[in-house]
């Protein structure tokens, strides 16, 4: 058993990470198999019967997509001595998969020898980092000085006229039948004192569902500062809600204008 970048493509190695979103490309060969004469007249004419089944879990033991299964029944004949059989299988690593090692249950039935055989393949997923919660809340928020930063402000210090970002993962949202999930966030302005000067509470949503259950919802929020905007503290409010589970939380983020 092995696994590809792209199909019937050279052997990953063993430490190979796959990430999240990425479409992997298994194979397996099978040898040992046995094939029953098919024609009495014919000594060279026999046939091979074997069923697969193939299950690829998450570091959990849960499935990441629906089983795959299927059968490999040809004739042989005497040029045919050197066949091996071969299925291959893609999947995609799931968008939001997280880190660790991942497994491909194999299980193959050789229905001329009435016999069965499992074995199991390791791959590794390199994920984002998002600590799971019981109930809904914001992690890793970071202020950004534009849309596509990779790394937050070690200082969320921001001018009058500027654009300020920000960006966090959204965890603890419940989810319905099929993984449902229907997350929504906006955001409010406070001043030092806590009075409320700005708020769009239905900013953006998130809805879907998936085979895999979605870990967390990636959100990210843009506020254009008025050029006259006085300097000093102040405090972005999140407003996340979840229909799913009927949550509602606020998180508070303090930045100042100069």
């Amino acid at each position: 058993m092995a696994l590809h970048q792209f199909e019937d493509g050279p052997l990953l190695a063993a430490n190979y990470e796959f990430l999240p979103g990425e479409t992997a490309y298994f194979s397996c060969r099978i040898a040992g198999f046995q094939n029953f004469l098919k024609d009495k007249d014919r000594e060279d004419n026999r046939t091979v019967k074997l069923v697969w089944q193939l299950r690829i879990t998450d570091p959990a033991g849960v499935l990441i997509d629906k089983l795959s299964q299927g059968r490999i029944e040809t004739d042989l004949v005497q040029e045919d001595k050197n066949w091996v059989p071969k299925f291959l299988v893609s999947f995609v690593v799931p968008p939001f998969a997280p880190s660790g090692s991942y497994h491909i249950s194999a299980h193959i039935r050789d229905e001329v020898a009435a016999k069965e055989i499992d074995s199991t393949l390791e791959f590794k997923v390199r994920g984002h980092e998002v600590d799971p919660s019981d109930a809904l809340v914001a992690r890793n928020f970071r202020f950004l000085r534009a849309e596509n930063d990779t790394s937050g402000l070690t200082a969320a210090i921001y001018r009058p006229g500027d654009t300020l970002w920000a960006r966090f993962d959204i965890v603890g949202f419940k989810l319905g039948d099929k993984n449902t999930y229907t997350v929504e966030y906006g955001l409010a302005v406070e001043n030092a004192e806590g009075k409320q000067l700005f708020s769009q509470p239905q900013g953006a949503e998130d809805t879907g569902e998936s085979f895999y259950a979605k870990r967390y919802v990636p959100g990210v929020l843009s506020l254009n500062l008025d050029p006259t905007v006085s300097k000093g503290d102040y405090v972005l409010v999140i407003i996340l809600r979840d229909q799913v589970g009927k949550q509602l939380r606020e998180e508070r983020e303090k930045f100042q204008i100069e």
